[in-house]
């Protein structure tokens, strides 16, 4: 029997425009828009559906615009096609919209979350301090030994292990330009700075995840409907009494992409299907593995062919 999985995406994913086919042809995603701007008490979908793109790129908003979005989608797919997920998973913020879809998180308790997710992560660490990096077609055990040499009293570590050969570090600036210089010599010609604003999951981040973790507090959590798999574990959690925990956790620590997506492979799943901006996960899932497929859910175009 097939097994599906819904998979959310992460910053980054956002364009000026998102949303915006859903909003003006279904009433499930407006509603979506509405109750974001009301919890938030000003005009996100504004933001979502005409840019400009420089305040869509600023984390404090590109996170709630990038959850609006996927929420917006998850619910139009809901409510007009007979598709399901057997799991959920999200890239980084995307675990929030996973989150909601799976019944555990409110919209509107994760849509303010993830607001202050964002400035926190923005203030951890002081503009220009932090960088993070791509390095390409390098394991993990060559990483970990490149960061260990290029830190010098610096942090520098894997953040993100996207899939097989694409892995991101993060850390203080000086120490991720050596661990780039590093992976040049050695071999690794693609490695190159991220146009990011921080240096996020690692632990600079420390900071942040101590004041999410005052936020999540006052959030009330409800039972899974669906496992979600976890960015910290790449393991699927049903018990909502370690939601929090999770999510604290998640702020500093990398992001195991590669390890969700095989496995959700092993549990079964053979249809992933990305919901909100961009097709970036569907993009990584192909690499990890080629014998799944992956379709993505953000207009009325790609709607429909999931709906066939």
């Amino acid at each position: 029997m097939t097994q599906t999985a819904f998979v959310f995406p992460g910053q980054g994913s956002q364009y000026p425009g998102m949303g915006k086919d859903l909003a003006d042809n279904f009433e499930a995603a407006r509603h979506v828009f509405q109750e974001a701007d009301d919890a938030l008490g000003f005009k996100l979908s504004a933001l979502c559906f005409e840019g400009p793109e420089s305040d869509l790129k600023l984390t404090a908003n590109t996170q709630p615009a990038i959850l609006t979005t996927s929420i917006a989608a998850y619910r139009v797919v809901e409510a007009e096609t007979g598709c399901r997920a057997d799991y959920l998973a999200g890239h980084s913020l995307g675990e929030y919209s996973a989150l909601v879809s799976s019944g555990a998180l409110e919209f509107a308790d994760a849509v303010r979350t993830v607001r202050e997710r964002g400035t926190f992560m923005q203030e951890a660490v002081p503009f220009g301090m932090g960088a993070m990096a791509a390095i390409l077609g390098v394991e993990p055990a060559q990483l970990a030994e490149i960061c260990s040499e290029a830190a010098r009293g610096e942090v520098v570590s894997p953040a993100n292990f996207n899939s097989p050969g694409q892995i991101v570090i993060a850390g203080h600036a000086g120490a991720v330009g050596r661990a780039i210089e590093i992976a040049k010599s050695r071999g690794f010609r693609k490695a190159m700075l991220l146009p990011v604003s921080a240096p996020f999951h690692c632990s600079l981040m420390m900071p942040a995840a101590e004041r999410l973790a005052t936020v999540l507090v006052a959030i009330s959590v409800k039972s899974i409907n669906q496992p979600v798999i976890t960015n910290v574990e790449a393991e699927p959690n049903s018990d909502a009494g370690r939601i929090k925990e999770l999510l604290v956790k998640q702020v500093c620590a990398p992001v195991l992409w590669d390890g969700s997506v095989q496995k959700m492979i092993d549990l079964g799943v053979t249809r992933f299907i990305e919901i909100g901006p961009g097709k970036v996960l569907s993009g990584l899932i192909k690499r990890i593995s080629k014998d799944v497929d992956t379709l993505n859910v953000e207009d009325r175009s790609s709607l429909a062919a999931i709906a066939q």
